[in-house]
C-alpha cells in the first residue's frame, strides 16, 4: 500500500511551489556557508516546542535527497517524538533500541518512500534521554552512520526545555535555529542562541516561520536570517 505523505511535506508534494524553492534556497545557503569543510551533520532546533522544527527538517531533508545525496533524518527527541508522523513510519522501534543495545542500527533504519531519503525514528520513550544521547554508544553510532550517509539531519527537543539539544549540538557540524514569528519572545530566542554559543555550537542561521509580509514572498511564509 502506498505510504500516505503528510501534507506538510510540501517539497515532496509540490516540488515546484514557492515554499519548496525556499527550502532549496536554505539548502544552497547551507552548502555555500562552508565550502572547504562540507557540512554533513546538522541539527535543527528551536527555543520552544511548536515552532515548526520537524516540518523544517523534514522538508530540508527532502531537498537534499532530491539533489541525489543519500540522506538520513533522525528523531533525537526521545521525550516527545514526532518525525514518524511526518513520514508515516513506525515508532515501536528506533534509536532508543540501538542505544540500549537491543537492536543493531541497520534494523531500525526505515525507507521514507522518497528516493535517497531514510529515517531513524526515536523509538520507545526511555527514562534517561539525556544520558542516552551523551553516551559513548551514541557517538559510535554516529561515526558509523557518517560512513554510510552523505547528509545526516537531527530533529531535537526544544532547547529551553531540556539539555538534550545542547548535547547533540556537540556532535554536529552546524545548527539551524527555527523561530516561529509572533509566537516566541525575542529574549527567548536570544537565550537559546547564547546557550548554543556557550557550548561552542556553530549556528548556521535562523529560519523564520509564518512570516506575514505584503510583498510577493508573503505566501512563502518562511525566510532565513543570519544570527552570526
Amino acid at each position: 500500500m502506498p505510504r500516505l505523505i503528510n501534507n506538510q511535506l510540501v517539497t515532496s508534494l509540490h516540488a515546484q511551489s514557492p515554499v519548496s524553492e525556499e527550502y532549496r534556497m536554505l539548502r544552497t545557503n547551507i552548502q555555500f556557508s562552508s565550502i572547504d569543510e562540507p557540512i554533513e551533520v546538522m541539527m535543527v532546533a528551536s527555543a520552544q516546542a511548536g515552532e515548526g522544527r520537524t516540518v523544517t527538517i523534514s522538508n530540508l531533508a527532502v531537498t537534499y535527497a532530491q539533489e541525489g545525496k543519500k540522506v538520513l533524518v533522525m528523531d533525537m527527541d526521545l521525550r516527545r517524538s514526532s518525525l514518524h508522523h511526518m513520514f508515516g513510519l513506525r515508532n515501536h522501534t528506533g534509536l532508543t533500541r540501538v542505544l540500549a543495545n537491543q537492536q543493531p542500527w541497520q534494523e531500525i533504519v526505515q525507507e521514507t518512500g522518497i528516493d535517497h531519503l531514510y529515517a531513524i525514528t526515536a523509538g520507545p520513550t526511555p527514562p534517561n534521554p539525556s544520558e542516552m544521547l551523551s553516551s559513548r554508544r551514541m557517538k559510535a553510532l554516529l561515526a558509523e552512520l557518517k560512513e554510510r550517509y552523505d547528509v545526516i539531519l537531527m530533529d531535537t527537543p526544544p532547547l529551553l526545555s531540556f539539555p538534550d539539544g545542547f548535547i547533540i549540538s556537540a556532535m554536529c557540524d552546524g545548527v539551524i535555529l527555527v523561530v516561529q514569528a509572533g509566537k516566541v519572545k525575542k529574549d527567548l530566542v536570544k537565550k537559546a542562541k547564547a546557550n548554543l554559543e556557550r557550548v561552542k555550537a556553530r549556528i548556521l542561521g535562523v529560519v523564520l516561520n509564518n512570516v506575514k509580509r505584503s510583498n510577493t514572498r508573503a505566501e512563502r511564509g518562511m525566510e532565513e536570517r543570519n544570527l552570526t
